[in-house]
């Protein structure tokens, strides 16, 4: 079992930045990937991918409508995954959830879809004003 903490949410201005945080704890050495994914207003159903970096190598992956704006990193040691998110606009307000990969896909897979993932954290809400 993976646990998942996301933190560094909150309100910010149009143009704005914010870093979020996922702390894994549990048996974090189970995990291939790691992504943030979102979920807008008026769309539950739908979480959409925005960033996945992998554990053990450096292959990164983005989502269209955040590349060259947001940058996804990790701390090995401290089981920690960040999401640094720059020139913030209102299309990015959303939850944003934190989620763990048990799974080897193996290298071609960019871990973009929600359906690869094992463990979830509760989310944190980011909220762009324009």
């Amino acid at each position: 079992q993976v646990h998942l903490v996301e933190s560094g949410g909150g309100p910010v201005q149009a143009g704005g930045s914010l870093r979020l945080s996922c702390a894994a704890s549990g048996r974090t050495f189970s995990s291939y990937a790691m992504g943030w994914f979102r979920q807008a207003p008026g769309k539950e159903r739908e979480r959409e991918f925005v960033a996945a970096i992998r554990w053990n190598d450096d292959r990164i992956s983005y989502a269209d409508s955040v590349k060259g704006r947001f940058t996804i990193s990790r701390d090995n040691a401290k089981n920690t995954v960040y999401l640094q998110m720059n020139s913030l606009t209102p299309e990015d307000t959303a939850v944003y959830y934190c989620a763990a990969s048990a799974t080897n896909y193996g290298y071609r897979s960019a871990y973009s879809a929600s359906s690869l993932y094992d463990y979830w954290g509760q989310g944190t809400q980011v909220t762009v004003s324009s």
